[in-house]
């Protein structure tokens, strides 16, 4: 004969929940309630303390559903009841608190099902964690002297009351535009001016305020100072090479400025003015040779400074471009001396052009001496920044 299929026990847990943890702020109770006795004792303490509680008609509730279950029960099955609590504040940790209780109750009774008993607000929020654990056959709603929709209707309008009280991004405007307006006008009023004062007022706080949010400045004040507090000066070589930037780039500006500066003094010297574009072509060369004779001397050196501070920077870390930046400042010094002799002729066509070739032949000179310098201090220093580049390589290494 085949083998009958044993039928596994049923084991049905009539779990009531309060979500909000009425039970245990108003009669203060601790849960989990287990058995029938203890949850008439709790729900009875309840209702004396709150006669209009709902959790305490859920909570008799649960008890008749037990009742009525265990008189018809039939063989191979066993149930229990259970009252289960959450928190006050509600959100995450109060549905934490009700997995924590429900996990407790099923280690002492464990549910093969859930009849589950709520006040029927907080259906939605408690079905899926108690279904998460064990299946939930049966749900029965208690309302009582309120419409479920009310109450819904009233948590809602109560939480986001709450958030615009609490929240900060909706409390400032909310509540504190309208405070500053209040103050203001208040004040304006005690000082006695006139309404056409206190209507400016209005208009002066509002204005800025819409200022200050539409271009968000509140944000870019506060990321300014939080860029304050937390600023960490960067290293010496950095801060070195940003001071030379910083000034050489000044210096060419200046330099720039008083080349300018020649080329407007020189232009009232011209007889007859220019009154076309050709005329002013002719004097053209003339007026370029005032721009770089005014500017040439703070403009290489300008220049020479910016580089400085980078090779300084290349020399504390050991990077080989500290010899050919040292080479470029002592290519773009040599270039003054050229510039300025070339100046001079086209300011006057008959300065002597043997200083320009000097200066370019001398010029040419000294830079081959320092490239050829640059590339013995290369060879004869290379363990110098070679140690660098190890590090390096051991530091993308690991």
């Amino acid at each position: 004969m085949p083998k009958t299929k044993e039928k596994k026990p049923e084991r049905i847990l009539v779990l009531c929940v309060d979500r909000d943890d009425d039970i245990g702020v108003k009669a203060g109770i601790k849960t989990p309630v287990l058995g029938s006795k203890e949850n008439i004792n709790a729900a009875t303490s309840l209702a004396l303390r709150d006669p209009e509680e709902a959790d305490a008609n859920a909570m008799f509730e649960a008890v008749r559903v037990y009742n009525n279950l265990k008189e018809g029960a039939k063989e191979g099955e066993e149930y229990q009841i259970a009252t289960i609590a959450g928190s006050e504040l509600g959100g995450v940790g109060a549905d934490r608190q009700l997995v924590s209780e429900l996990t407790e109750v099923l280690e002492e009774f464990p549910a093969t099902d859930v009849i589950l008993i709520t006040d029927g607000y907080t259906d939605g929020a408690v079905l899926p964690l108690i279904e998460s654990r064990v299946p939930v056959t049966s749900v029965r709603r208690i309302v009582v002297k309120h419409s479920s929709s009310i109450e819904e209707t009233v948590a809602l309008f109560s939480r986001y009351l709450k958030m615009l009280v609490e929240n900060p991004r909706y409390s400032r405007l909310l509540l504190g535009l309208p405070g500053i307006l209040l103050i203001v006008l208040a004040t304006l009023w005690l000082l006695k001016f006139e309404l056409i004062y206190m209507g400016i007022a209005f208009l002066l706080v509002l204005g800025t305020f819409l200022l200050v949010k539409g271009f968000r400045l509140d944000k870019a004040a506060a990321g300014f100072y939080k860029w304050v507090q937390e600023y960490s000066p960067p290293p010496y070589p950095v801060q070195i090479a940003g001071f030379s930037a910083v000034a050489g780039i000044l210096l060419i500006i200046v330099g720039c400025y008083l080349g300018g500066t020649a080329v407007a003094n020189a232009v009232p010297d011209i007889k007859p003015p220019p009154t076309s574009t050709g005329e002013w072509l002719t004097h053209l060369p003339t007026l370029s040779g005032r721009f770089i004779s005014g500017s040439i001397a703070l403009i290489v050196i300008g220049i020479c400074v910016l580089l400085s501070g980078r090779a300084i920077r290349w020399f504390f870390e050991r990077d080989l471009r500290l010899l050919r930046t040292t080479v470029i400042v002592v290519i773009v010094g040599l270039s003054w001396p050229i510039f300025h002799q070339a100046s001079q002729i086209l300011i006057n066509p008959a300065f002597p052009s043997a200083g320009l070739v000097i200066a370019i032949i001398a010029g040419l000179s000294l830079i081959v001496v320092a490239v050829l310098v640059s590339f013995l201090l290369r060879r004869k220093y290379a363990s110098f920044f070679r140690e660098r580049g190890k590090k390096i390589e051991e530091f993308t290494e690991g």
